[in-house]
């Protein structure tokens, strides 16, 4: 019997969730009783529902459940900064190769593309096919910067450079040096869009909501666990993050990264005609790993993200959101330093999966057992991919994407706490400093 420990939680408030449509719909009960289901999902983010969405199109007829710790929303994929990016971050053409870029860059547009799909059906709000800016301030991490131009160069990906006043105009703040803008990334309110998906799922699928796994005893038949109920299943997916490890089958693979977001009130008519006039919503990362994620977003708000942290109880404390709102208004203030009067309406931390050699984990993990985690800080693209073809990968229905998924998802090995734990912090702190005023 593989016993639970640490469970998501909600941490502060959720701006995402908060300024979405119909935020306090409950989509599905809390599981009670006893049941049987062909295959059982655990985790309704992206990766989840991608998953039971493809195994319900393979096999119409199966019984599937799709369960949450949370209601869908509140998990990493409400609380990500909401970028569906076409082009891969970490490319290393001297690792991988060119058409090893090509090939993730296939895999996002098919993401992004069956997620454009739903939304236009479903007519779900707040997206923006916007682009995206990588941008830097500090000069030291310029180079970073041109390095990223020229891999896109070399593989022969659509970017512009975009510097001073030129920059300035786009974003409506002087704070960056330069930037490499590319068009394919979309911008998205995170839990709006997920919670939309799930009026895609067909009625093969049952979800459970507040519904956190308790135990699982392996089997098969595999034996979930709940307070007041059970389900029995012969295939359990588990797409569940961060809390990968808790259930067993994944030892030793991925490291569980905090981070925080604020998002501001609403600007003025005032604030938008005097300082935002003709600027357009945009997305921007940092050039740097450790920078600042910042947004100006369709409703008008500043979005902040920055502040990382290794937590192995996997949830924040009151201190540590408090640590990360200061740290948000210093890297609001000094990009706009003409709001100061602009509060932050939410503040909120969530947890990502990284693995050392960025590759996910994607894997048959024992009978009837498959796993997903590992993203990387892609989660919303790439769990929406590794979700439908590891449908595909427990139906028996290949493909060439599917093989490139399954060689290229061998996480490599990393130590337990508190090993972990040091090296961790160590860089995590490391990186700050040498990120500079990219924060």
């Amino acid at each position: 019997m593989q016993k639970i420990t640490r469970f998501p939680r909600v941490d502060g408030d959720l701006g995402w969730l908060e300024t979405a449509p119909d935020t306090n719909v409950a989509f599905g009960p809390r599981l009670k009783g006893n049941h049987e289901f062909d295959y059982v999902v655990i985790g309704a983010g992206f990766t989840g529902i991608s998953a039971a969405m493809r195994l319900a199109e393979n096999e119409p007829s199966a019984r599937i459940a799709l369960v949450d710790a949370l209601r869908v929303g509140e998990g990493a994929s409400g609380r990500n900064a909401g970028f569906l990016i076409d082009l891969p971050h970490n490319m290393n053409f001297a690792k991988t190769g060119v058409e090893h870029a090509r090939s993730l860059f296939r895999l996002n547009t098919f993401a992004i593309e069956r997620l454009r799909q739903f939304k236009d059906r479903y007519a779900i709000p707040f997206w923006n096919d916007a682009g995206k800016y990588m941008a830097a301030h500090e000069e030291s991490n310029l180079p970073g910067l041109e390095n990223f131009a020229g891999m896109l160069k070399h593989a022969g990906f659509d970017h512009d450079l975009v510097t001073g006043p030129e920059l300035t105009r786009r974003l409506g703040t002087p704070y960056y040096r330069s930037a490499v803008y590319t068009k394919g990334n979309v911008l998205v309110n995170p839990a709006a869009l997920v919670r939309g998906l799930i009026k895609a799922l067909p009625r093969s699928v049952t979800l459970f909501e507040n519904s956190p796994v308790q135990a699982i005893e392996y089997g098969p038949p595999h034996k979930l666990k709940f307070i007041g109920g059970e389900i029995s299943t012969p295939i359990v997916v588990q797409a569940t993050n961060s809390f990968v490890e808790q259930f067993g089958k994944l030892p030793n693979r991925i490291v569980p990264i905090f981070t925080y977001a604020s998002l501001t009130q609403p600007l003025t008519e005032r604030q938008l005609a005097q300082h935002f006039k003709g600027v357009k919503p945009w997305g921007l990362t940092s050039a740097h790993m450790a920078g600042t994620t910042v947004r100006f977003t369709d409703d008008n708000r500043i979005f902040i993200r920055n502040t990382y942290d290794y937590l192995p109880e996997l949830r924040s404390t009151g201190d540590e959101l408090d640590a990360a709102w200061r740290q948000h208004r210093a890297s609001f203030e000094a990009r706009f330093p003409f709001l100061k009067e602009v509060t932050f309406d939410y503040t909120w931390g969530g947890v990502f999966s990284i693995t050392q050699n960025h590759e996910p984990a994607f894997s048959r993990a024992d009978e009837g057992v498959y796993v997903i985690s590992g993203c990387n800080g892609v989660g919303v693209v790439k769990g929406t991919y590794l979700g439908y073809y590891m449908a595909d990968y427990i139906c028996g229905i290949e493909s060439d994407d599917l093989s490139f998924i399954l060689e290229n998802s061998n996480p490599s090995w990393v130590p337990p706490d508190p090993l972990r734990f040091v090296g961790a912090r160590a860089r995590i702190a490391w990186a700050g400093v040498t990120a500079k005023g990219d924060v």
